[in-house]
């Protein structure tokens, strides 16, 4: 396992995204919830993964529950992260911080990050709560969620202090973070998270032939046509997956991986998905597979 060492923090490159622990819209079903997934993080911590990322919202707490119970007696083994929902006023938020820390069964927080910016709130009204639950040892570190470059910087200035990472959608058919959000993060020494690195499953080339059946059917980006344009990347993606023996998901990880300030959190329905995502962490692609699958990647937005 590779780690990452960003603002004072120390944490695996391939981490755990829990979205689906308890999630009736991922279809797992009540067995995954009470078995599964705890067997998923019991490996995780097994093969060195220490970044397990989680939210009030998934499940409206049930994700934070299972993790909680999952991690009992292995807690000094993860960098635990998780979520606020910016609803409600911002006094709240201390009072959220405790209930996600009461469900996780924990007297303190890794990362605490606010999930969205408010669309009624500045972040002067909410990140001075946030610096307050870090001075008093609940949150060991700040983050945000869904943020924009400019609501990044304006959270840290209202934080008084870094706010360490920015977790955003992040993989090869989706590289705005790019832009802005990355660069930043490389020179300011701050961290990117990126969520639905699989771009949720597209790049693994499962559904290729045919869909989803759970709610992804309703995405776009799910439909025939959609994937159909998918084929030539997806090709490209099996064939340097080949010479690496690897997988066309591990090499959709390792694309990201080699990027600076920069760590993964794709979820897995299984202990052995799990363990293929992890693998991802040995795949070294090359300068040349880099280029050809960014040049390819960027066709298709054309």
């Amino acid at each position: 396992m590779k780690y990452v060492e960003v603002g004072g923090a120390r944490m695996s490159a391939i981490g755990l995204g829990t979205w689906q622990f308890g999630s009736r819209e991922w279809g797992y079903g009540s067995d995954y919830a009470r078995g599964e997934a705890v067997k998923i993080v019991h490996r995780a911590l097994d093969l060195g993964v220490t970044l397990i990322d989680t939210a009030e919202i998934y499940a409206f707490g049930q994700s934070e529950r299972i993790v909680g119970e999952a991690i009992k007696g292995r807690r000094d083994q993860v960098f635990l992260a998780t979520k606020f929902f910016p609803l409600g006023l911002p006094v709240q938020v201390a009072a959220k911080a405790r209930a996600s820390a009461r469900r996780l069964g924990v007297d303190r927080i890794e990362l605490y990050q606010q999930h969205w910016a408010s669309p009624m709130f500045p972040p002067g009204a909410t990140m001075p709560r946030l610096r307050k639950l870090v001075d008093h040892g609940l949150v060991v570190h700040a983050g945000v969620s869904n943020h924009s470059l400019a609501q990044w910087q304006a959270a840290e200035a209202a934080f008084g202090g870094p706010v360490l990472s920015n977790q955003v959608r992040f993989n090869l058919l989706d590289r705005r973070p790019e832009l802005e959000l990355l660069p930043w993060a490389q020179a300011s020494g701050r961290l990117v998270v990126a969520y639905s690195p699989l771009a949720q499953g597209l790049l693994t080339g499962r559904y290729q032939d045919s869909g989803p059946r759970n709610f992804r059917r309703f995405n776009p980006a799910f439909r025939a046509a959609a994937r159909a344009k998918l084929k030539p990347l997806l090709a490209a993606m099996f064939e340097i997956a080949s010479r690496h023996q690897a997988t066309s998901s591990q090499v959709a990880l390792a694309w990201l991986l080699r990027k600076p300030n920069v760590v993964v959190i794709p979820g897995a329905s299984s202990v052995e998905q799990l363990e293929q995502n992890v693998a991802a962490s040995d795949v070294e692609l090359s300068d040349d597979d880099d280029a050809r699958l960014g040049a390819m990647a960027a066709g298709l937005r054309g």
